[in-house]
């Protein structure tokens, strides 16, 4: 069983604020030299949390990591001492974060964005699909399909170069192309960058400039935002769209309990009627706006479907000599004992065993003055009694991957592919680091706070930063389930 929780993604393109959730919303400063003060106290106690509980603070197999952090320390602090308002205090969390090369970690703000600015947009969302185009528009302000060729004199790349990755997202990762470049025509009021004013649009081979009209963004705006990096969303569930061909969606591994009870759902239905699934056409795991959460969801998924003892043979043969290590520090420690009290209370008795059994070790290796407790796996002590070995499952699997698929979505890809029938379709999947199971520690002053992994992988078969690239790209502009359907189809109908 793997948890490898991801933190809740940053300032998404800045409209509906914040960052990580508060429970309240805090008492903002009223100044610019307030703003100033507690972004320079925030970065540095960012820079303190992070280093006093990541598993990468001690980490031989990344030396790196404290010069890249200590880094970041620098960026931030420089942004921090030039922040006068708000805006300017989340640009300088975010420079920082960035910094760090790690987007399991970094410091971001607890307030919504709304409250210091609210965001304005031109009137259209971008998307990335192998290069910038319109996704939508409203009030006739650019029209959808049309690439957008540079803006001010500078190339399109450049402009998120310089605009999207200096605050937000790993541009080496080529899912990111794919989740931040909604971000590029969503001003949010960071002081650091210069929104794009006259922009040259090019459809059908024609080319046409025209000067941004900004205003504050319309309510609208959030939905085509998410739809635009990964289309509709469909609640965790199957379904069989014709005969024979089941379509499976996970759109979260961090599900509610009406969900949980849905995917348990999934397990026993795809146990039970296997007959059906081994003369099925296809099966059809939809990922899309999946980014993390549990793997065991996607673990359980892949148990049922191609047998237990099949996905353990794999897995343990694709994991030898992988070890996981756990940063043994106070505030780690407090974190694993609360979510063990809180899966107990929901009476999840093998997961509440799985964080007992790693806080034990991690509070030996405190006592020891040792940095980490290492397991040489992350199976559960014990294990269920073996089942008789089910029928092969060798039937056509297609696994839909959106740009920001990371953490334990990209888990779920690692177990899929572990079988020769499946087949990735979509975007190229976003990376991770070798950091995995995050918490949130809530800073000092209530305006901010830090994401920290706990654990890191030592040996990982997906190296560091390393993504997915579709077998099949689809870089329709609209991601609807309706155009995977029919790529699904023809590529059937191609055997």
């Amino acid at each position: 069983m793997r948890f490898t929780s991801i933190f809740l993604a940053a300032l998404l393109a800045g409209v509906s604020g914040a960052a990580l959730a508060a429970d309240a919303e805090p008492k903002l400063p009223t100044s610019p030299k307030q703003w100033r003060a507690a972004a320079l106290r925030d970065v540095e106690a960012g820079y303190r949390v992070t280093l006093a509980n990541h598993a990468g603070a001690h980490d031989p197999h990344n030396p790196a990591f404290l010069t890249n952090l200590r880094a970041a320390k620098a960026h931030g602090a420089a942004l921090a001492a030039q922040v006068s308002d708000g805006s300017g205090y989340i640009a300088a969390l975010l420079g920082f974060s960035n910094r760090i090369h790690d987007g399991h970690a970094g410091v971001y703000p607890s307030f919504d964005a709304a409250a210091v600015r609210p965001a304005q947009w031109p009137g259209f969302v971008a998307a990335w699909r192998g290069d910038l185009f319109v996704y939508a528009s409203e009030d006739g302000a650019a029209r959808e399909g049309e690439r957008i060729v540079s803006c001010d004199g500078k190339p399109a790349r450049t402009l998120l170069e310089q605009n999207v990755f200096a605050f937000l997202g790993r541009i080496k990762e080529d899912g990111q192309w794919w989740s931040q470049t909604r971000n590029l025509f969503i001003d949010t009021g960071n002081p650091f960058v210069a929104r794009p004013k006259r922009c040259v649009f090019e459809l059908d081979g024609r080319q046409v400039e025209r000067s941004l009209a900004w205003r504050e963004a319309p309510k609208s705006l959030a939905p085509l935002l998410r739809e635009s990096v990964a289309g509709d969303a469909l609640p965790v569930g199957l379904s069989e769209p014709r005969k024979n061909l089941f379509w499976v969606a996970m759109p979260t591994f961090q599900p509610s309990d009406e969900e949980r009870a849905a995917y348990r759902a999934i397990y026993e239905q795809v146990r039970s009627q296997r007959a059906r699934f081994l003369g099925a056409d296809a099966v059809v795991v939809d990922l899309r706006r999946n980014q993390g959460g549990s793997s065991d969801w996607s673990q359980q998924f892949a148990k049922a479907l191609w047998g237990d003892a099949e996905l353990k043979r794999r897995d343990d043969a694709r994991n030898a000599g992988v070890e996981v290590w756990y940063r043994a520090s106070p505030g780690n420690i407090a974190y694993y004992q609360r979510t063990r009290e809180d899966d107990l209370a929901r009476g999840e008795t093998a997961s509440a065993q799985w964080w007992a059994e790693r806080e034990a070790a991690m509070r030996k290796a405190l006592a020891a003055k040792s940095p980490y407790a290492i397991r040489k796996d992350e199976e559960e002590a014990t294990e269920a009694a073996p089942q008789p070995a089910p029928a092969p499952f060798t039937r056509p699997v297609y696994v839909i991957v959106p740009g920001n698929c990371a953490s334990a979505c990209l888990d779920a890809i690692d177990y899929f592919k572990l079988f020769p029938n499946t087949k990735l379709v979509g975007a190229p999947s976003s990376a991770d680091s070798t950091y995995m199971e995050v918490r949130i520690e809530p800073l000092p002053g209530g305006l901010g706070r830090v994401v920290v992994p706990t654990k890191l992988y030592v040996n990982r078969p997906r190296g560091n930063g390393e993504f997915y690239r579709p077998d099949i790209p689809v870089t329709s502009l609209r991601w609807t389930t309706a155009t995977f359907l029919e790529v699904v189809e023809r590529d059937l109908a191609g055997k």
